[in-house]
């Protein structure tokens, strides 16, 4: 198993640093934001350290998100959020504070006043198409 010794989080999966941790199993370790946006806040990381999702393989990133409902239940459960927030940020301009992969699980309540900034756009004439164009054969490249 790949760790970095200087990642707060291995720290935290090795039990070198203090958290509370609500689930582990033999991949996957969520505990509890200590800087939640919302009262129960988790993360959801994978036992290997990797600092980007581009870089987990994908049997790791299935094992990662299928514990995502089991774990959103017991968050919808125990902070009676009426919903949750699922966030992954990928590189600092996004948002990523450590350089660990990791999955946000964040209870949403009516008015908890945390909003989402979600500026929605229309693309130009035919730039759809082309973008889409770009991604198939892109993803055509990645396959092979």
């Amino acid at each position: 198993m790949s760790s970095d010794p200087n990642c707060i989080f291995c720290k935290i999966i090795a039990a070198e640093v203090p958290a509370a941790v609500v689930y582990e199993d033999d991949s996957v370790l969520a505990f509890l934001d200590i800087g939640p946006l919302a009262d129960g806040h988790l993360l959801v990381v994978p036992h290997e350290h990797y600092i980007r999702l581009t870089d987990v393989p994908p049997e790791r990133c299935a094992q990662m998100a299928s514990v995502l409902p089991f774990l959103g239940r017991a968050v919808l459960e125990v902070t009676k959020a009426e919903g949750f927030n699922v966030l992954l940020n990928q590189g600092t301009v996004a948002g990523q504070a450590v350089p660990h992969i990791h999955f946000h699980i964040i209870p949403r309540k009516k008015d908890d006043l945390l909003g989402y900034r979600w500026n929605s756009g229309k693309y130009p004439e035919g730039r759809a198409a082309q973008l889409a164009s770009a991604y198939q054969a892109a993803l055509a490249r990645l396959a092979s």
